[in-house]
């Protein structure tokens, strides 16, 4: 019998974005803020603390805005050709060649082995994915870098950007139409809006149980400083527990949660 169901958000957890999706983000910003600013790492994660900035096109976006803001621009004057600044983003996440991808993505570092995940099913635990990355990014590291077989995905083409959980309840489904029960829903992310997703199924269906696991990504783990605010922000958004890598979510731990009332965790 199925104990519970994992669904796994991808960048941050299942790969190291510091040096692709986020320096993307900011070649983006500093080309069309005419070199002008590149936001440092910090601020990228002031903004996604916001909780509504999943989309690294959207972020970028609204940073250049910001910054013609602080010029005393207004975004009306700006007139930005949203399509463009995907392009450009692409053209570094992706690379120049569209059938071999040639850019950042390629350099991934990943946060997890495949055989973490069969640890899950031997604990009784299925397993999928939720993510704000495309299709062909998600599928990319899944299946081209860990080797996975058609794993249950849900991307950005197929459902609205989080904290909306329709993706999540997508995902949801789509693993119970094998296993058919009433366990424990975990949903592992990184981000306040990660965080915001689950709280927002917990409201709209409440007669499950969800509980959020914050993971921190690499790159706030350079100083204890940052980690603890970084750890401190996803405790506030909602997460029941926040782990250094999601590979420390353990089938015991799983368990332990489980056990937690939801008086004693929210």
């Amino acid at each position: 019998m199925i104990k519970a169901i994992a669904i796994f958000d991808i960048d941050g957890v299942i790969r190291d974005v510091s040096g692709s999706y986020r320096r993307a983000l900011a070649d983006t910003v500093e080309h069309f803020t005419n070199l002008a600013y590149r936001p440092t790492s910090l601020e990228i994660d002031q903004l996604k603390s916001e909780g509504t900035w999943n989309n690294d096109w959207e972020a970028s976006q609204e940073l250049i805005y910001r910054y013609f803001q602080t010029q005393g621009q207004s975004r009306e004057q700006l007139q930005l050709e949203y399509q463009t600044i995907v392009a450009f983003f692409q053209s570094r996440y992706r690379g120049t060649d569209p059938e071999n991808w040639n850019g950042y993505i390629c350099d991934e570092p990943l946060l997890l082995q495949p055989s973490y995940l069969e640890q899950l099913t031997q604990g009784a635990i299925a397993w999928g994915f939720f993510s704000g990355a495309t299709r062909g990014s998600a599928t990319y590291v899944l299946e081209n870098r860990l080797g996975l077989k058609s794993p249950v995905l849900v991307a950005m083409e197929d459902a609205p950007g989080k904290p909306d959980p329709t993706g999540l309840f997508a995902t949801l489904n789509l693993l119970e139409n094998t296993i058919d029960n009433n366990a424990l829903i975990v949903y592992i992310g990184d981000t306040v809006a990660d965080m915001y997703t689950v709280e927002k199924a917990r409201s709209l269906k409440p007669d499950r149980r969800w509980i959020g696991v914050g993971v921190l990504p690499p790159h706030v783990q350079e100083t204890a400083v940052r980690r603890d605010a970084y750890t401190q922000t996803l405790l506030t958004a909602g997460a029941a527990v926040v782990l250094n890598n999601v590979q420390e979510l353990t089938p015991a731990q799983i368990e332990e949660l489980s056990k937690r009332s939801p008086e004693s965790m929210f």
